[in-house]
């Protein structure tokens, strides 16, 4: 790799060096709280300029896959709670305070894909799948019912933790080596559904936010499938458009 003018003209260098690092954390050669080398050396590494390798240390830590601690140097950043979750969790209080959700699992189940979850995890119907069942607390309060459907071949030993915890992208993070790069959202106005009335302690048919949710690993793949219902009285939904 080089600063040469034969870099294509559609993809700057620096995100081609973005791209090439990124890999680096997909394969685990770089691993979360790893001080990173210097910029000078994985210049002389990738054959590019130290400015090249800035920019693209720069993007990452703004996609908050790196973190720079001042004095310290860049590191591959650790799946916390606070980090990962405010940045995938979007539910607010009205008086626009930012709530750490409890979660209690009420089910993990290992089936079959059906079609929907087989076309939202790009996976073959009936491929074998996990679905945990969980209902979220903000404040004490019953706030989201949720499924999420995992492919089995990419967590197969989900089985063995006994505990699913709160943040389970850390979880995936932690034990799978998955870390979760961004998710594609869908949000649509509905009615509770009996189930969703009585984990949310509301009556069948009261509005709620339904929130579909792809997550994408580094690698683009599709890792993840989650239903929410969300009540809203007294909560909405944040998003920090930049």
């Amino acid at each position: 790799m080089t600063d040469g003018e034969n870099a294509p003209a559609f993809r700057p260098l620096y995100q081609q060096v973005r791209e090439t690092l990124v890999r680096r954390l997909i394969d685990g050669v770089w691993t979360p709280g790893l001080m990173l080398p210097s910029e000078f050396q994985i210049a002389a590494d990738l054959g590019v300029s130290q400015g090249t390798v800035r920019k693209a240390l720069d993007a990452m830590t703004a996609e908050h896959l790196l973190v720079r601690r001042q004095g310290r140097g860049t590191f591959v950043a650790l799946p916390e709670e606070g980090r990962i979750l405010f940045q995938f969790f979007r539910l607010a209080a009205d008086d626009g305070t930012r709530l750490f959700p409890d979660s209690q699992v009420l089910a993990r189940v290992r089936g079959r894909a059906d079609a929907a979850a087989a076309k939202a995890l790009q996976i073959a119907r009936n491929d074998a799948v996990w679905r945990i069942d969980r209902v979220r607390h903000l404040g004490g309060r019953a706030v989201i019912a949720e499924q999420i459907t995992l492919p089995v071949a990419k967590f197969s030993s989900l089985a063995e933790i006994r505990d699913l915890p709160n943040n389970v992208y850390a979880l995936y993070s932690e034990m799978f080596s998955i870390t979760i790069g961004r998710a594609l959202e869908q949000l649509k106005a509905t009615g509770a559904d009996e189930t969703t009335a009585a984990r949310l302690n509301c009556q069948p048919g009261h509005p709620v936010l339904s929130i579909e949710r792809v997550a994408f690993a580094l690698d683009g793949s599709p890792v993840e499938w989650r239903l929410s219902r969300c009540v809203t009285d007294g909560f909405h939904y944040q998003s920090d458009l930049r």
